[in-house]
């Protein structure tokens, strides 16, 4: 997912860098199972017409279009321009005729109002009224509609057996304790809330799933991408004076062998780690 267009006013704490794009796509092949087996346990099914919120690099678009199929259309929506521009050739390299992406705020665009279903990933916990956003997008839902979105929980999860030191620092300084947020972070326990946001958002009682990436072993991906993640989320710890410094013991070390150790530990302990939850919730637009 990719928040909100860059400007003085950006929330999104992992940048817009060509790196953050790479770490996007990563992330997207190590949850995208899941997310396909939760699109298809919420009713996402062929020949639908789906929009799709924070569409970013286009990984859950991609797996929507082929679950509607060529008869199915996917609109996916994102304020970040230039990173719909690598949407669409993926979209192109994949084959698929179906998929448009739109730049802007979802409010400000002329959008049909018939769609079966609103989906996003990652993108509700960037918004500091989650609720009022749901609501909002129900305008663009049929009666009947499906809304899908997933949601991180990190307060709970990134965690080893045996316990990993390390992983203990990563967590320690990627997810601020959520009573004492500062302005603009986005939340990292979203997805635990979930359940309620929809309530607030006057949707019908929904349900939910957690799934969560685990793996150990030389070739797992995880290492790289959380090591890919900090490096992503330096630059906002900084400005939020929280980030420790590679050489004070405190912190997670040099970031540029962060994998790499990581890795090691794992092995080392012949260890599994988990990576952060993804909770999903779904319902129904009221009629």
């Amino acid at each position: 997912m990719s928040a909100p267009d860059p400007a003085n006013t950006d929330t999104y704490a992992l940048g817009r860098s060509g790196a953050e794009t790479q770490r996007l796509i990563r992330q997207g092949q190590i949850y995208n199972p899941f997310t396909r087996r939760f699109l298809v346990e919420a009713g996402i099914t062929a020949g639908m017409k789906v929009l799709d919120i924070g569409s970013g690099a286009g990984d859950v678009a991609l797996i929507v279009a082929d679950l509607v199929g060529p008869r199915g259309t996917v609109v996916g929506v994102d304020e970040n321009a230039a990173i719909l521009d690598v949407a669409r050739a993926r979209v192109q390299a994949a084959g698929w005729t179906n998929v448009t992406f739109l730049a802007g705020k979802v409010s400000e665009l002329s959008l049909a109002t018939d769609f079966d279903a609103v989906i996003g990933r990652w993108v509700l916990m960037y918004i500091a009224e989650p609720a009022s956003v749901l609501r909002s997008l129900l305008d663009y839902l049929r009666p009947g509609g499906i809304v899908a979105f997933q949601e991180m929980d990190a307060v709970h999860s990134l965690l080893s057996l045996p316990l990993s030191p390390l992983i203990d620092k990563v967590r320690q300084w990627s997810v601020p304790d959520p009573e004492h947020l500062p302005p603009g972070a986005p939340n990292p326990q979203m997805g635990l809330v979930l359940y309620r946001t929809f309530l607030d958002a006057g949707l019908l009682t929904p349900q939910v799933r957690l799934d969560a990436p685990i793996g150990g072993g030389a070739n797992w991906p995880g290492y790289e991408y959380l090591a890919d993640t900090m490096r992503s989320l330096l630059p906002f710890l900084e400005r939020m004076g929280v980030a420790p410094a590679a050489d004070s013991g405190n912190g997670w070390g040099d970031i540029n062998t962060l994998a790499e150790r990581l890795r090691d530990e794992a092995v080392g302990q012949q260890g599994v780690q988990i990576l952060p939850f993804l909770i999903g919730a779904w319902a129904r637009k009221p009629a």
